[in-house]
């Protein structure tokens, strides 16, 4: 869906001729009928857009068109892409595609969709890569391995940048990952991952409060391979959210701050809207506070079966 429009980029699963995977289909809701059809040679893994432009993901290759006139303006060869990775900022301004650009190791190119061009190329993970956001504004990406117990967060522009938050010891695939909408630095950074958990990271205090340790002496003796390590007490987990296993996608739907009296950069708690869909069929929705003590909870505000609703 492009935003909260009437229009959908829908692609079948391939059960009937007519869902062909090779076939996308855009959807007018408001008509009920089709716009407009655009046909690959082979299965699309991904699709993506925003008010000016159209992408889709295949195996090897990935299109950019013009979203309003479907007119193909690049063809990007990529590496072989079987999961379709991909992440998209929807932000004119910082309109970036990211795609793997190693089959070995984690590392990750990212395209400017609007200047049609090459930004940068980051080495963010010795293992092939598992997941890929992008922040609303194009500013920030978020990268986890195959590996799952590290998860970086660079600075698009300045593609050497990284801090890292440790999601665990033992090795998990990290299914999704979001950022919470923002304007600058995003405040949350939200994962699920295949042991059934939902991680969110304090991502703008944990920087903030990384940035003035750097500026102590302590900080300026230690190397940057040691201190771009977030602190871990910034990290909140859910436990079995999910039943292990099960593939499951989480968005930051909305942000909710209380500024502090004494600084207007101190904030008092915060609070956040987390929508959960998994691949069994539910949709959850969560609110994650987090108070000035950095004390966390995580409250269910509401679960159903998408299916039952379906077949009912």
């Amino acid at each position: 869906m492009l935003y909260s429009s009437d229009l959908l980029a829908i692609v079948g699963a391939g059960e009937q001729a007519s869902l062909s995977p090779r076939r996308l289909c855009l959807f007018k809701t408001t008509t009920g009928l089709p716009l407009r059809e655009l046909n690959f040679l082979t299965s699309i893994l991904a699709v993506r857009m925003n008010k000016k432009r159209l992408v889709v993901v295949l195996l090897e290759k990935t299109f950019v068109y013009d979203l309003n006139t479907l007119v193909m303006l690049d063809t990007i060869d990529t590496v072989p892409n079987p999961k379709g990775l991909s992440a998209f900022s929807p932000s004119l301004e910082g309109c970036y595609l990211a795609v793997p650009a190693s089959a070995t190791k984690g590392s990750v190119l990212v395209y400017n969709v609007m200047d049609l061009q090459s930004h940068s190329e980051i080495d963010a993970h010795r293992s092939p890569l598992a997941a890929i956001a992008l922040s609303s504004n194009g500013m920030y990406i978020a990268t986890a391995s195959e590996q799952g117990t590290l998860i970086r967060v660079h600075l698009v522009s300045e593609a050497t940048k990284s801090y890292s938050f440790r999601r665990g010891t033992y090795p998990s695939t990290i299914y999704s990952l979001s950022f919470g909408p923002s304007t600058q630095l995003p405040d949350i950074l939200i994962a699920t991952s295949s042991s059934g958990s939902i991680h969110a990271f304090s991502l703008s205090l944990a920087i903030n409060q990384r940035s003035k340790r750097s500026t102590s002496f302590l900080g300026s003796v230690l190397p940057d391979s040691v201190s771009d390590a977030l602190d871990p007490a910034h990290h909140h987990v859910l436990q079995n959210a999910v039943s292990s296993g099960i593939r499951s996608y989480a968005v930051v739907r909305k942000i909710d701050k209380l500024e502090g009296t004494s600084s207007p950069s101190q904030f008092t708690s915060l609070r956040a809207t987390v929508s959960v869909i998994t691949y069994n069929g539910y949709f959850q929705e969560y609110t994650l506070s987090i108070n000035n003590k950095n004390e966390s909870l995580w409250t269910m505000e509401r679960e159903f079966n998408l299916f039952s609703i379906t077949t009912g």
